[in-house]
């Protein structure tokens, strides 16, 4: 599968997704829990007043989102993990307090909202102190951001090539599993994915 050099269609506009977003939060009341199963967990950039192991059922975590900024270029696409349909996800549940919660999700839309790509969802996460509504980054099947298959050649290619405004697509999905395998989760998918990127060209 050729890699895309630009992101076809307009993009979304994120700051009335944040605003809705925002505004769900404010319903519900109470802390603002997010859940993280990819950079957020080895790398936060916010204060949480607590962190949880967690598990959300109906979502998997993938390497099938197209990077043009934090881990690759237009020119030079990298990928970061997206949360697609089906199956499972162990990750992190972290609790911000009411007070501080406006600016950490408005923080976080920088980071991860630069161009509107992923669907924000409040999601149940399962944690051993019991289930809490979360904030969950996913991304549709249907996103022209979305990689569909790739070929190994391809994310061999990816892997030695993409770098972005964080740093190379290989750091970071090495980090992502490293990470993974200190909580002890073993993401099948990932490993065999970095089996590949360490081989000998």
């Amino acid at each position: 599968m050729p890699v895309p050099a630009a992101l076809p269609g307009p993009l979304r506009d994120p700051a009335p997704m944040l605003q809705h977003t925002l505004t769900q939060w404010e319903r519900q009341g109470g802390d603002l829990w997010i859940f993280g199963y990819g950079s957020l967990i080895w790398r936060p950039d916010f204060d949480h007043a607590e962190r949880r192991d967690a598990r959300v059922h109906g979502w998997h975590r993938a390497l099938k989102m197209w990077s043009r900024v934090n881990r690759g270029t237009p020119e030079c696409p990298g990928l970061v993990f997206g949360m697609l349909p089906g199956g499972s996800c162990r990750g992190t549940a972290f609790r911000v307090e009411r007070a501080h919660a406006p600016q950490v999700m408005t923080n976080l839309w920088q980071r991860e909202m630069v161009l509107g790509v992923y669907d924000p969802r409040w999601l149940p996460c399962r944690t051993p102190q019991g289930t809490v509504t979360a904030l969950a980054f996913t991304l549709s099947p249907k996103s022209p951001s979305h990689t569909g298959v790739l070929a190994d050649e391809d994310y061999r290619r990816i892997f030695a090539q993409a770098s972005g405004l964080y740093g190379t697509t290989r750091d970071y999905a090495e980090a992502t599993h490293a990470e993974l395998l200190r909580m002890g989760i073993r993401d099948r998918a990932l490993a065999r994915l970095i089996a590949l990127a360490r081989e000998p060209g």
